[in-house]
């Protein structure tokens, strides 16, 4: 017989001779139960451990510089294309009235017509269809005593009666209807606005501002600065010849601020997609929103809580690491590619908005059974919406549900522990099948 080793006194696994064995039907049953049980329990460890799940965590926005989108798409169906101003500006000082680019006007028929479209036109002041290139090429049109607008075609001239409206734009002037300008008699200017008095209009497209506090608004007529005071000229909003006159009853088709999430990260977000509560609606709550008035002399207010909001695909780490552009946002990428990293991340907005509507001639809510609340009298008609930034923003990252040394933690556990259960179950048994034999001895 061998020497014994100085380990054979830690040996904790003490083994019986052969001759000592006992094997059993029942024994030889349970194994096979807990080999099947085993393996089921592995197979769950395995799908557990190459699950990716989303870890979302709070973190203060360090980001110092960026810009965001904001892409919307409105119909209004009492008002014409031609009356309508998209403007913007924010706490940083920067202004952008008549917002002409990414961003076009749809006209749309009158809703006893079914308001169906006629036209989309991309907003642009030197559009292909206002040019003067029929004219003599020395022509150098009036402005009327306004200076000519700085983006003007030909420095110093006002060639088309849009350059003549952008100077008496920029000049803090009320424009009318140009009826007795050159420029747009020559384009019938008048006429085609009287033609479109009826008419709806759809804006839709995108904007991309400062990512501070701002707002921007869908008013009527040229909008200018006077001193500190933003004004639109609203002479032809309220000589209409429609009866009743114009209204912005409205409807928000859809209003995001950056990029739209694919269905198939939301299907991640909500679980398993079904019968899940998060959705793009949830993501863009003023998504469908109608508003009703048939009064000319109202404005709608949204204002909203924007929250910045990462979204970071698995292995995110190793491309930024690789590549550190991957995660930083180009500002000259085009309009809509905007919040897209190349390695796949996506840095969007979610956020929140309580509204409010009033009538421009005061009063109170009475009608509605609030006639505490009171109003303001005065104020310009419109549809305005003022966001304000988180500084909290919400990272929703792509992690793996476990680790590979947690997985063979769980493997172990798994197979430790099912044949453990299944020693005190053999156990149980053989001990209940010895006592039996012992009982018909006896009686016998």
């Amino acid at each position: 017989m061998a020497g014994k080793s100085r380990f054979t006194k830690l040996d904790a696994f003490t083994k019986t001779v052969e001759d000592a064995r006992i094997r059993t039907t029942s024994g030889g049953i349970v194994t096979i139960v807990s080999l099947l049980v085993v393996l089921f329990l592995s197979w769950g460890e395995w799908r557990d451990y190459r699950k990716v799940v989303i870890h979302p965590e709070l973190v203060v926005d360090k980001g110092r510089g960026e810009r965001m989108e904001i892409h919307l798409n409105i119909t209004f169906p009492k008002v014409p294309c031609e009356l309508l101003t998209l403007d913007v500006m924010d706490v940083s000082g920067e202004q952008q009235h008549g917002v002409q680019h990414g961003v076009k006007k749809i006209r749309l028929r009158p809703q006893s017509e079914g308001g169906g479209e006629i036209d989309a036109k991309v907003l642009s002041l030197h559009a292909a269809d206002e040019s003067a290139t029929h004219l003599d090429p020395s022509y150098c049109g009036p402005c009327y005593g306004a200076p000519a607008p700085y983006n003007a075609k030909k420095p110093g001239c006002c060639s088309t009666c849009e350059e003549v409206r952008e100077a008496y734009a920029q000049a803090s002037w009320a424009f009318g209807d140009g009826a007795t300008m050159e420029q747009c008699q020559r384009e019938h200017y008048t006429e085609r606005l009287a033609e479109q008095r009826h008419e709806g209009c759809r804006i839709e497209g995108g904007l991309r501002v400062n990512k501070v506090i701002g707002n921007f608004h869908i008013a009527p007529g040229r909008s200018f600065s006077n001193g500190n005071m933003h004004v639109h000229d609203l002479a032809q909003w309220w000589s209409t010849p429609v009866p009743g006159g114009h209204s912005f009853s409205h409807i928000i088709h859809s209003l995001r601020f950056g990029p739209q999430l694919p269905d198939d990260l939301i299907r991640k977000l909500g679980g398993n997609g079904k019968n899940t509560l998060w959705t793009n609606h949830h993501l863009n709550p003023l998504d469908n929103t109608k508003q009703e008035t048939n009064d000319p002399n109202y404005n709608f207010m949204y204002f909203v809580k924007i929250v910045p909001t990462s979204y970071l695909p698995l292995g995110w780490e190793k491309q930024a690491a690789q590549n550190k552009a991957a995660w930083e946002q180009d500002h000259s990428v085009g309009l809509g590619a905007y919040g897209y990293g190349s390695d796949g991340s996506m840095e969007t907005h979610q956020y929140s908005v309580t509204s409010h509507k009033r009538s421009l001639t005061g009063g109170d809510d009475s009608k509605e059974g609030h006639g505490e609340r009171l109003h303001s009298r005065g104020g310009i008609p419109g549809v305005f919406f003022s966001y304000d930034i988180s500084p909290m923003k919400v990272v929703n990252r792509e992690e793996r549900a476990k680790s590979f040394l947690g997985f063979l933690a769980g493997l172990c556990a798994v197979v430790g522990g099912t044949l453990t259960v299944a020693a005190a179950v053999d156990r149980g048994l053989f001990e209940g099948t010895v006592r039996l034999k012992k009982l018909r001895s006896k009686d016998n």
